[in-house]
This record gives C-alpha cells, sequence and structure tokens, in this order.
C-alpha cells in the first residue's frame, strides 16, 4: 500500500526508497515484529477467557504433556495478523503473486480456525473432518496453481524445474494444476504434523520463510536469475516482503511460544504457514526445492505415514509415536533437545536448498 508514496517522488529523497524491494522488506519485518510483541500478550490474555479449559490434550500422547493442559491454542492469529497488516502495508498489492500467496495463507488459516474451534468447542482432539479438510485444501490448491499459471511467462507455464539442472523443465501441462495442489495441501499438512512441541514448527517455518524470500528475490531479479543459471520469474521478488513479515510476525510469536508456551500456534497457524510456503514454491518455480529446505517437515509427514501403514498391515508399530518428534520424547530427550536439534537440521537444509541455485 505504501509503495504508492514513490508518486510523490521526483527520483530521490525519502519516498524514493519505497521503489525498493529491500527496503520495504525490512520495514516488513520490523512492522510485523512489533506488532507480535505489541499485540501478544493481550491476544493470549483474550484466547484464555474465551477457551476456558485451552486446546485438550491427547490422552495416548508423551506424558510431560499433561503440565501443559489449558494453555490456549489458535496463537497463529496472531502470526497471521501481523503478516497480513505487514503485507498490505509495504508489499505492491498490483502484484498477483502476493495476492495468490496472501489468499492461500487466508484460506488455510480458515480451515485451521475452524479446526482449532470444533476442538476447543468439544474438548477433544478431532477437529474438522478430515475429509472437508483435504477437500477445501485441494480446491484451493487448484485454484492457486491456475492463477500461478496463468501470471507464469509462457515459456514457463505448466512447466516444473528440476534443482540441479540449470535449463531442465518437465512439461506437465495440465497436470501443472494438480501438482500444485499437491504441493501446497501437502505443504500445510507437513507443517500441521510438525506443530507438536512448544517452537517447534515455528522455527523451520520461519528458516524455509527466509530461505524462499532469498530465493524469490533471485529468480524475480533478470540480472541475477541469468548469473545463477535459474529461471527468471517476472514478479515474484515482491514476495520477499511476504517472507520478511512471516519472518518478523513469526519472531514476535516466538517470543511467547518459547517453552514453557504461553499459547500455542494450533491449526490456525500451522495449516496457514505450511500453505503460505507450498503457495510461494510454486509461484517461484521451485516446488521441488521446497521438499528439500521443508526436509523436516517431509519426514515428519513421512514418519506418520509409514507408522500408519505399517500398523494396519502387521498390527506393530515402527516408531514409539508418531509424528516422529514424539518418538524422541518417548526415548527420553527433553523437548528443549529436541527443538534445537530439528532447527539445526532445518538450517542444514535450508543451505543445501540455496546451494541448488549455483550448483544447476
Amino acid at each position: 500500500m505504501l509503495y504508492w508514496l514513490t508518486t510523490l517522488s521526483d527520483g530521490g529523497g525519502v519516498f524514493n526508497l519505497f521503489r525498493y524491494i529491500t527496503f520495504r522488506a525490512g520495514a516488513a519485518f520490523f512492522t510485523a515484529l512489533v506488532f507480535g510483541f505489541l499485540f501478544g500478550r493481550p491476544l493470549i490474555n483474550w484466547l484464555r477467557f474465551k477457551q476456558k479449559k485451552g486446546q485438550p490434550i491427547r490422552d495416548d500422547g508423551p506424558q510431560t504433556h499433561f503440565v501443559k493442559a489449558g494453555t490456549p491454542t489458535m496463537g497463529g492469529l496472531l502470526i497471521l495478523s501481523a503478516l497480513f497488516v505487514s503485507t498490505l502495508l509495504w508489499a505492491r498489492l498490483d502484484s498477483g503473486y502476493i495476492w495468490i500467496v496472501l489468499l492461500v495463507t487466508a484460506a488455510f488459516a480458515a480451515i485451521g480456525f475452524a479446526d482449532d474451534y470444533a476442538k476447543v468447542t468439544k474438548q477433544h482432539h478431532a477437529g474438522l473432518s478430515g475429509r472437508v479438510r483435504m477437500g477445501i485444501g485441494l480446491a484451493v490448491g487448484a485454484l492457486a496453481g491456475l492463477a500461478a499459471a496463468a501470471l507464469h511467462p509462457d515459456a514457463l507455464s505448466g512447466q516444473l524445474a528440476l534443482p540441479f539442472f540449470k535449463d531442465a523443465l518437465i512439461g506437465l501441462g495440465i497436470v501443472f494444476v494438480p501438482f500444485a495442489m499437491l504441493v501446497i495441501v501437502g505443504a500445510a499438512n507437513a507443517v500441521n504434523l510438525t506443530d507438536g512441541l512448544d517452537g517447534l514448527a515455528i522455527g523451520p517455518v520461519m528458516i524455509a520463510a527466509g530461505t524462499f524470500g532469498v530465493i524469490s528475490y533471485l529468480v524475480g531479479n533478470a540480472n541475477f536469475a541469468n548469473y545463477l543459471g535459474v529461471h527468471f520469474v517476472p514478479g515474484t521478488g515482491e514476495i520477499v516482503v511476504f517472507t520478511a513479515a512471516l519472518i518478523g510476525g513469526g519472531l514476535g510469536f516466538l517470543w511467547y511460544n518459547a517453552p514453557p508456551a504461553a499459547v500455542f500456534m494450533g491449526d490456525t497457524g500451522s495449516l496457514a504457514l505450511g500453505g503460505a510456503l507450498g503457495a510461494i514454491a510454486v509461484c517461484i518455480k521451485h516446488e521441488i526445492v521446497l521438499a528439500i529446505v521443508g526436509g523436516l517437515f517431509v519426514v515428519e509427514a513421512l514418519s506418520v505415514i509409514i507408522q500408519v501403514l505399517y500398523f494396519k498391515r502387521t498390527g506393530k508399530r515402527v516408531f514409539l509415536m508418531a509424528p516422529i518428534h514424539h518418538h524422541f520424547e518417548k526415548k527420553g530427550w527433553a523437548e528443549p533437545t529436541i527443538v534445537i536439534r530439528f532447527w539445526i537440521i532445518a538450517i542444514i537444509l535450508a543451505l543445501i536448498g540455496l546451494s541448488t541455485l549455483k550448483l544447476r
């Protein structure tokens, strides 16, 4: 919104700064961060008042989780409020990519909110129907895929770019839309499964967002894209403003989510943030790189799939409990130990993902 102040500039002066993505990204980061600090405590108090008993704790979960009874959920509202306010203030609102990512985030936030609301009101860990969640999510992913394909240059529309190979493209044609659905819905649910310990999900989400912010800036700049040998996607540089706002809002939330958490992110936050990462990957043509950068989320999701399939087939479990972070809890690892080690893994995977830019 504030980008339009550049019309007051004659090529110099303060208002000229608003032309630069880097300046607006920095401003978006600090706006979201300050928003989180200012409104975090009032929101938590309001959620505690409204929810009374807070998020229900599963009976079959780790025993250490029962001390968290009464902690309010839906803390993702803090991240999302900071994210939306900051992005709408500092991003160019004539960017189609910004609107794709914002609307996907909002749609998955609505799904997550409905799920959290059902859990809190029923005081049961089973929330919204899985079929309903999946159906709406796939519909949102399909619309996002269609919109992204329409915005992409003709040479890239409906194409799948491969990491490590400079000019390699696989023509998906109409299959691109189902593929985009899989990426977006898969990312949303993978982050949702990762959100099981205080601070566990938000750290890797911010790391992935920072990584994709860098990639968005590079692929949206013709000179950098040519130098690095990546496909130039005009207009995607503006996504940096969104990722910067996400990191700022995430840090503001982490202030209150650090162990022992004063509030949980809930499905409101985890589904929305995962969906956002998936939408960004689709927009910037780095869907496969998302599986590398978000490898931690992939492992968490795979651990659940493996556990369920193996148990149905044999009646036995591969892990003590799934997702895999609960397996390590059952083995006696302290919660902060798991969180920090998983963050380290996320940083390593992010660096590997960035390295694909120059290795092409």
